[in-house]
């Protein structure tokens, strides 16, 4: 028998649809509530006609008894009524063990009744095709403290009530199949009237993706369940169209932000090209591809750090003031001649990952580095629900009509003012600043610009 070891188990195939496996789910609750109905009436049933039965053998047999006399030496007398055919039907009388009365019965039957001769009170059943059921009433003595001096022994054929008990089993078992197929039908009826409306939905969210429409499903005259349901798809829509125009606005922003210093690579290239340059020319051209092409660099890692920003499942955390105190360490290895970087404040912990902060702040210091006179300041500060890196400079500072658009791509406070740039750094620091949770915006003050980044708690 190892063989049946490897036969894979087989699963009963479900419905591919909602309706059809909620349709099968009431259709097997009502069966089984009506098999066991069904059961417990035939189980009733088949006790109820056995009862019968035994009432009907005990009435015969006392009304059998009831003709009968006894003498005081033991001998059992029979008083025959005007029309005893009735009672002689399936009656046996023994005067101990001697039958002094026998009906006309199959032998199977006269065995079991003289083996119930003497017996006292007691029920028996023969087997065979044709069951029946017999009954012992003793007969007692009137003298002789109620001796037993016979018996009296009753018999009926089992087989009407049997074929009646299987009858109903077939007719309550027709009539819970016909029960069963109008429950099915009626579920399946109800159920997809009840699902109508979520096909009408399904029916225009398809509609609505083929045409990119904006329209909302909305809970007016919807049912509590399907209000719910609409409700959340229409949050998940709102989101859907956010991510989209977010995503729309991420490629316009990076072709915009790409096409400046692309366009100088390929100006500078057709213009080594174009005849014969001097060293100087070729360093000063070499010099420009190398500086928009670290642009391109600088704007490609950017927007992917904001990507995994908003794609990372867990926030990272950091230190930072020991990453200011790098980020000073290196700008004054970087650019010697440049204003020097202080750092100030106290030790806080942000909750965005080490990189991801120093590209939020390495576009703000090389900004400070541009327009500083004597001196760039970075302060880390803690505030409730977060942290806060300022970047201040001691320049000429933003001019009044140009405020918060100075954080639009592209966009310069001065576009004469003879600094390199392209107006991209701070666009792309306030955009990772804030997929990471925070966000950056121009403070007031006294002299220069004074930018303060506001990140999540560590």
């Amino acid at each position: 028998m190892r063989w049946l070891r490897t036969i894979p188990a087989r699963r009963v195939p479900l419905p591919c649809t909602l309706r059809g496996r909620l349709a099968l789910l009431a259709l097997v609750t009502t069966a089984v509530w009506v098999g066991l109905l069904a059961g417990a009436f035939n189980v009733t049933l088949s006790a109820r006609l056995g009862a019968q039965a035994d009432d009907l053998l005990r009435t015969r047999a006392a009304a059998v008894a009831a003709t009968l006399e006894t003498r005081p030496d033991g001998a059992i007398v029979i008083h025959e009524p005007a029309d005893d055919r009735a009672l002689d039907t399936g009656i046996w009388i023994y005067q101990g063990a001697r039958a002094i009365e026998r009906p006309a019965a199959p032998r199977r039957l006269q065995r079991e009744a003289d083996r119930l001769a003497n017996h006292r009170e007691i029920f028996a059943e023969t087997a065979g095709p044709y069951v029946s059921r017999l009954y012992a009433l003793p007969v007692l003595a009137r003298s002789d403290h109620g001796r037993q001096v016979g018996t009296v022994v009753a018999s009926v054929g089992l087989d009407p009530y049997r074929t009646m008990a299987h009858a109903t089993l077939i007719g309550s078992a027709v009539l819970g199949l016909l029960f069963l197929g109008v429950v099915y039908l009626v579920t399946r009826a109800i159920v997809s009237r009840a699902l109508r409306p979520v096909a009408e939905m399904s029916a225009q969210a398809a509609s609505w993706s083929e045409r990119g429409a904006a329209e909302r499903f909305g809970v007016a005259g919807r049912p509590e369940e399907l209000a719910s349901l609409a409700t959340n798809l229409d949050e998940l829509l709102d989101r859907l169209a956010a991510v989209l125009r977010h995503e729309q606005r991420q490629s316009a922003e990076l072709s915009h932000e790409l096409r400046t210093p692309l366009a100088r690579i390929v100006a500078e290239t057709d213009w080594l090209a174009a005849r014969p340059r001097t060293a100087a020319e070729q360093r000063a051209s070499h010099a420009v591809i190398a500086s928009s092409a670290a642009t391109m660099w600088q704007i490609c890692e950017t927007l992917l750090s904001e990507a995994r920003t908003r794609a990372a499942p867990t926030p990272g955390r950091c230190a930072l003031l020991d990453l200011a105190h790098d980020l000073a360490r290196r700008s004054a290895e970087e650019h010697p001649q440049a204003a020097p970087v202080v750092v100030r404040g106290h030790a806080v912990a942000a909750g965005v990952a080490a990189p991801v902060a120093e590209r939020i702040l390495a576009p703000l210091l090389d900004n400070a580095r541009r327009y500083a006179v004597r001196t760039v300041t970075i302060e880390c500060a803690r505030v409730p629900g977060g942290a806060e890196v300022a970047v201040a400079d001691d320049g000429p500072g933003v001019p009044a009509g140009v405020g918060p658009a100075v954080f639009e791509p592209g966009r310069r406070a001065d576009p004469a003012d003879g600094h390199d740039g392209a107006g991209l750094g701070l666009a792309l620091a306030r955009r990772l600043a804030r997929a990471a949770g925070g966000d950056i915006h121009l403070a007031a003050s006294a002299e220069g610009a004074r930018f303060v980044v506001r990140l999540p708690a560590g």
